[in-house]
């Protein structure tokens, strides 16, 4: 069993501890770390720090994207089809909330079972995206005058959409179980396996259908507002 003070830190919330020696890079890892998570130099993962740059540098924000051919579109009587603009209610509800399921898969989930400062470093970065991405989701329903409650709510009123998510969110509630500590040869392939539900079948899959439908939309220049902000969360997504 292990015990609460190890528990504690892991995560680097256990009691300070004075006088210890200093961080010995060979003790850092990206999980079950014998060094104190807490501090960033001396880093091991100097490709977790350039993914850190990388997304700073990667910075953008939905109101840079022009809305007005997207309004313009939506609000013409034929400017979509009726599938077309079924399916796009759809896919924005769909990513309206799952977003907000991947940041917290990594705030609440992920983040507390990493030991390496310089993968947290990046993941918080990762988690800011998440928000952006969120952000970018409301610009859109306002701007088009959407029914916020149909979109929002959609992953708890449309089947499919309903589906996916729960069964994505098992995964972030196995992880964020305070019983769960990896350290065991199967507690390290559950994690593995979690990790790889979630961000090859949910976020990967799943995401990348959804974004080949709005996508597929901009090629054909309708709702090309929309379709702009999904190639900069494809690019996030990416990274």
């Amino acid at each position: 069993m292990t015990s609460n003070t190890a528990i504690a830190d892991a995560t680097g919330l256990g009691e300070i501890q004075r006088g210890a020696p200093r961080v010995n890079v060979e003790d850092k890892a990206m999980i079950n770390a014998r060094a104190d998570v807490n501090q960033l130099l001396p880093m091991k993962y100097r490709w977790a720090w350039e993914k850190y740059l990388a997304g700073c540098a990667n910075h953008w924000m939905p109101t840079e994207v022009s809305m007005q051919a997207d309004i313009a579109l939506w609000k013409s009587p034929d400017g979509l089809t009726p599938d077309e603009r079924l399916m796009v209610k759809r896919n924005l509800g769909f990513f309206a909330t799952a977003e907000s399921l991947v940041a917290n898969n990594l705030v609440l989930a992920v983040y507390r079972n990493i030991t390496n400062p310089e993968c947290r470093q990046y993941l918080l970065r990762q988690a800011f995206e998440e928000a952006v991405h969120t952000h970018a989701f409301q610009y859109i329903c306002t701007s088009l005058g959407l029914d916020e409650g149909e979109l929002f709510n959609a992953y708890r009123e449309v089947p499919s959409i309903a589906d996916k998510d729960a069964w994505a969110l098992q995964y972030t509630r196995h992880l964020e179980d305070p019983s769960f500590r990896t350290g065991t040869a199967e507690a390290d392939q559950d994690f593995l396996r979690d990790l790889i539900a979630f961000y090859v079948v949910f976020e990967g899959m799943w995401f990348y259908t959804g974004f080949a439908q709005i996508l597929s939309l901009g090629r054909r220049n309708k709702m090309v507002g929309i379709a702009e902000q999904y190639q900069y969360i494809l690019r996030d997504e990416s990274l």
